[in-house]
């Protein structure tokens, strides 16, 4: 039950609820319908870059259930997203519609996702991640070489989303399909972690020798995690793919990869709100930058392209900053928030 100073359960259900609190749906409820309309309001700009964090949650929240919870290092992720990309590009060409098309391109990102997991029953730590990094090379060779699935090094032309006839062929209308997508692989994580399958994720990444003695099969739990964190990420590919309506090889490079790692490391490992967190911040953090170099180089001409240049300088800069001064994430920083106005105004 709710009291005037805190949280208190009486059962583990309610516990592990999503949203325990009647306050914390109300304010859920009073967001989405303001979210919900901020496409009406907003000029197309702004609406592409929320479209693109929307995309960036969804493969953010895949990575967290792979490293974050089940803690299997990969430096893959880009690649995955690029399977499920020319996948469902390809076969949208083909004539399949757009909603089956980007579960079939998840799923040939989970089969290869479960290929190249078979040596994480041997590799842990740096080794794995070693591996994983091999098949991000494997991969754009693939993509680059096979001319006659990606279009090679001219790339590949998809059609845009469209559903019962009616296209999302600009960023208002493509704000939806995107948002619910997102929306969808946010509850399915959280519900995963709420499962017999999100423990034993959880426990192979603490104790895994003690997971493996209680009776938790590791091999199979392991690539479990590989084949639905790669899943989602061909999802999130699929879904870039008909946004951009032209995807190449050099989209999906291992640089994609380390983005979606940082996210994760900034929002929070382990985290289904870090995520979000963390693919706001990394999305919407470019954009900043790009328009301080702006705003600088009107009043400066001569530094501004010094500054354009820097952007990867201080890319990497915050995330060193956030290891050293906030290695549990924005999701950290969030909670010690949540908890000082919970008990406030005794909040010690």
């Amino acid at each position: 039950m709710h009291g005037h100073c805190g949280l208190f359960f009486t059962s583990y259900r309610a516990e592990e609820a999503v949203f325990p609190s009647p306050v914390q749906r109300v304010w859920l409820y009073a967001f989405l319908a303001v979210y919900l309309c901020l496409p009406f309001f907003l000029n197309a700009y702004l609406v592409s870059i929320l479209d693109l964090i929307h995309i960036a949650i969804i493969a953010a929240v895949s990575l967290n259930l792979l490293t974050g919870c089940c803690g299997q290092i990969s430096l893959g992720h880009g690649a995955f997203l690029g399977v499920g990309a020319f996948a469902a590009g390809a076969l949208s060409a083909a004539g399949w519609p757009f909603p089956l098309d980007m579960l079939a391109g998840g799923a040939a990102a989970a089969l290869v996702g479960l290929f190249f997991g078979l040596p994480s029953l041997r590799l842990k730590g740096i080794y794995l991640a070693i591996a994983t990094l091999a098949a991000q090379i494997i991969l754009e060779y693939v993509f680059l070489h096979a001319g006659a699935l990606t279009g090679g090094s001219n790339g590949l032309l998809v059609e845009p989303a469209s559903l019962f006839g009616y296209a999302f062929d600009t960023d208002q209308k493509f704000f939806y399909p995107s948002l619910a997508v997102a929306a969808a692989s946010l509850l399915a994580v959280t519900n995963i972690m709420r499962s017999r399958a999100g423990r034993a994720f959880v426990a192979i990444r603490d104790y895994y020798l003690s997971a493996e003695i209680v009776g938790v099969n590791l091999f199979a739990y392991k690539l479990k995690a590989f084949a639905v964190s790669s899943f989602m990420a061909g999802m999130a590919g699929a879904l870039w793919a008909h946004y951009l309506m032209y995807i190449t090889p050099e989209q999906f490079n291992i640089g994609l990869s380390i983005s979606y790692l940082a996210m994760i490391i900034i929002g929070g490992l382990g985290s289904v709100l870090g995520s979000v967190f963390g693919a706001v911040f990394i999305t919407v953090l470019p954009e900043v930058l790009s328009a301080v170099a702006g705003a600088a180089g009107q009043l400066f001409p001569d530094v501004s392209s010094s500054l354009l240049a820097m952007k990867q300088g201080v890319f990497g800069l915050v995330l060193v900053l956030f290891l050293i001064f906030e290695p549990e994430g924005l999701v950290h920083r969030w909670r010690l928030v949540k908890a000082y106005w919970k008990l406030y105004p005794f909040a010690h």
